[in-house]
């Protein structure tokens, strides 16, 4: 798919507008160092996530992630991302390793081409959106390294504007759900994964433990009928429930917006949403979407949704997968401009590589470091 004819699909002109950048990456521009003439160089390897606790959802249960990290060098300067792959994106190491080893990025000179680059990534072939985000995400870090500076900053976004990060409570036995409410103490948001039998009973356990603190809830597609899913929505209402993400199979489509009508929270896409099209298909049959880079093919692509979801009067939700720091503080330089942040991803690993954004009193905390905002950490 041609990256250019893809974006223009939307057919909103507020798409081809310029993004803002802030005075002090222009500076780094109009006074640049000496141009080098080195080449774009991609390495990568697999890396398993290993999971704190089993992630069980509606339709699976998992204790590890396949990963691939990422490195993208030039003129001795390193950018990292990375290929999260949950069951459902039907992607695996060996697919990105094979995508990956596809790329020949040594044909560009100047990194700072960054559509033509990710142009031509995304024309190699089709779906592979985590493999095609891995290359974003190192791609991104890169170019704020040279510019030195992070990206919120390069886009003009102020940091002091993030919003709290939910941390999530999955699918679980009364035990293991009462000692994840207990680690979920810090946070000012609680995601709770449903979809099951026990709906009911697992918000209970948390109502009666943490009796105010603001829930969200994310069906996983688990909802088997529109009449179930509008009566769990306001029996949901009446608990602080702030919306609802992805409550049926994602091809029902008019389920859906029979939902959206006469729910009393908001209906946010997951599953169903994947990439920039889908925004104006689901108009009217979602209130909002929830932005994955694994899904969106990376932050190039993430930024424009975020622009034309807020043109159609559409909440924007930032999610990531279970993933290092790396993906994760990359997807949270676009947190002060959406409305909810799902952010934990990192938190749910015993392995993490990187340091990245922190969450200091439950809310999203971006730092002032060059690229995304991480560093390798010592192992």
């Amino acid at each position: 798919m041609d990256r250019r004819k893809f974006l223009a699909g939307a057919g909103l002109g507020i798409l081809a507008a310029a993004s803002p950048i802030s005075l002090s990456a222009i500076e780094n521009v109009i006074q640049p160092k000496p141009r080098k003439s080195g080449r774009l160089n991609l390495s990568f390897f697999p890396y398993e996530l290993k999971l704190r606790h089993a992630f069980n959802l509606a339709r699976y249960s998992r204790t590890t992630t396949p990963d691939v990290q990422v490195q993208l060098e030039y003129d001795g300067v390193i950018g990292y991302g990375e290929a999260s792959m949950p069951p459902y994106l039907g992607e695996s190491v060996e697919s990105v390793t094979k995508f990956l080893s596809s790329l020949d990025l040594t044909q560009f000179s100047d990194p700072f081409c960054i559509d033509d680059i990710l142009t031509y990534v995304d024309n190699v072939a089709p779906n592979n959106r985590a493999a095609k985000a891995s290359v974003d995400i190192a791609l991104h870090d890169l170019l704020g390294k040279l510019m030195g500076q992070p990206w919120y900053k390069i886009w003009g976004y102020n940091p002091e504007k993030t919003p709290c990060t939910s941390f999530t409570i999955g699918i679980d036995t009364e035990e293991v759900v009462r000692k994840k409410v207990e680690e979920a103490r810090p946070y000012k948001v609680i995601k709770v994964k449903m979809g099951l039998d026990n709906d009911r009973e697992t918000i209970n356990i948390i109502r009666e433990m943490m009796p105010d603190v603001p829930l969200c809830v994310d069906v996983n597609q688990g909802w088997k009928t529109k009449e179930h899913g509008l009566e769990m929505c306001h029996w949901l209402a009446e608990r602080n429930c702030l919306f609802v993400e992805q409550p049926f199979d994602k091809t029902w489509i008019d389920e859906t917006a029979w939902l959206r009508e006469r729910s009393p929270l908001p209906i946010i896409a997951d599953e169903a949403f994947q990439r920039l099209p889908d925004i104006v298909r689901f108009k009217g049959v979602y209130d909002g979407i929830n932005i994955k880079l694994m899904k969106s093919t990376g932050l190039y692509e993430a930024h424009k949704m975020v622009t034309l979801a807020h043109a159609l009067d559409m909440k924007v939700m930032l999610g990531c997968m279970t993933e290092t720091s790396c993906a994760v503080t990359a997807a949270a330089n676009l947190a002060p401009v959406v409305d909810y942040c799902d952010l934990d991803g990192n938190l749910l690993i015993a392995n993490d590589r990187f340091s990245g954004m922190t969450v200091e009193n439950g809310k999203v905390t971006l730092h002032d470091v060059p690229g995304l905002g991480i560093k390798l950490l010592d192992k």
